[in-house]
């Protein structure tokens, strides 16, 4: 352990910071923020919503971001679509040419359905509406496929540690945009603790704002080495390879996908219980039999789906060892 405010922080912050704008295709500065992903995007909704906000909803996680703007006193306007289907730019495009909203929300992998949001086309909208805010939760897309702040134009950029970065929970990374910045200084009532403003100010001293967990910021110091040295192309490409393996099981199998074709996550694939089988008993049985977890559906759809990840350091071989031990709970 080293002391958060002392010189061996300085340097472990600095040490990290060249890779953290890499990972994030940005220039701008990249943020450590004790707490969930959560955290920032109640954060990207103090410090930037000042009208309107319109949240895209696909799942759950992008339908609660609407729930807590409510509860952050904001005015907000739900973007439903039905669970498994993505958000269209076109509807998007329709909606911001009201004039109505100064900031969107959009989750780009919603991973309760599966569903991975067409984020390029959305953001060249965006760049049709100078004045609006994009927010973009990358939690469990990060550092599994490419995304480049900057050139996508994107205004708060977030991300979780325990997704795709593989890392132990309750820790955060995100980075904001000179635009983003500019309106946080004109909105009132920020609070302190997700300040973006008191963020950037530490930053220059390379500092947090208050006690940073030190023990995660050593472990992405890790995973950064591990990352660079694989390349990331190299991972992205993984990634591609382990989603397609899942997808050729779904195939083979005799499920369906739940999220609506041409719009699934690389990540994560949640599948589609056609086959009414006891999605419970079959996850314990996979748990007990084989010691492997996964997820009986997420919410409303627990039971009527299960989810399969191929983030973070999973490899071909294991991957290819999960469907083999689902094949074996999945015999009748």
């Amino acid at each position: 352990m080293i002391g958060h405010r002392g010189e061996g922080f300085k340097d472990l912050y600095r040490a990290i910071y060249p890779g953290l704008q890499r990972l994030f295709g940005t220039k701008q500065p990249v943020f450590l923020s004790t707490s969930s992903a959560w955290g920032v995007m109640e954060a990207s909704i103090r410090n930037l919503v000042d009208r309107e906000v319109l949240c895209c909803m696909c799942g759950a996680f992008s339908d609660n971001w609407f729930d807590v703007a409510k509860r952050c006193g904001k005015t907000a306007e739900p973007l439903q679509v039905e669970w498994g289907k993505h958000i269209d730019h076109k509807t998007v495009d329709r909606q911001l040419a009201t004039g109505k909203f100064d900031t969107v929300t959009l989750v780009h992998n919603e991973t309760s359905t599966g569903v991975m949001n067409p984020l390029p086309e959305i953001c060249c909208i965006l760049a049709k509406y100078p004045d609006v805010a994009l927010i973009v939760d990358t939690v469990s897309s990060f550092s599994g496929v490419k995304i480049d702040m900057d050139s996508l134009g994107i205004d708060v950029m977030l991300t979780g540690a325990q997704k795709a970065l593989a890392l132990p929970p309750g820790f955060s990374l995100f980075s904001v945009s000179e635009k983003a910045f500019a309106r946080a200084e004109k909105i009132p009532n920020r609070g302190f603790y997700f300040d973006f403003l008191e963020f950037k100010k530490q930053q220059a001293q390379w500092m947090t704002p208050s006690t940073p967990s030190i023990a995660h910021i050593h472990g992405l110091q890790s995973k950064l080495n591990e990352i660079f040295e694989e390349g990331l192309e190299a991972r992205f490409a993984r990634h591609a390879r382990t989603n397609a393996l899942v997808h050729d099981w779904v195939r083979r199998t005799g499920f369906e996908f739940f999220a609506e074709e041409g719009f699934r996550s690389k990540t994560l694939t949640c599948v589609k219980n056609n086959r009414e089988i006891d999605v419970l008993e079959f996850a314990r049985k996979l748990r007990n039999k084989h010691h492997l977890v996964i997820d009986p559906g997420y919410g409303k759809i627990r039971g009527k789906t299960f989810r399969l990840s191929n983030m973070g350091d999973e490899t071909e071989e294991t991957v290819a060892h999960l469907l083999r031990c689902l094949d074996d709970c999945s015999k009748r």
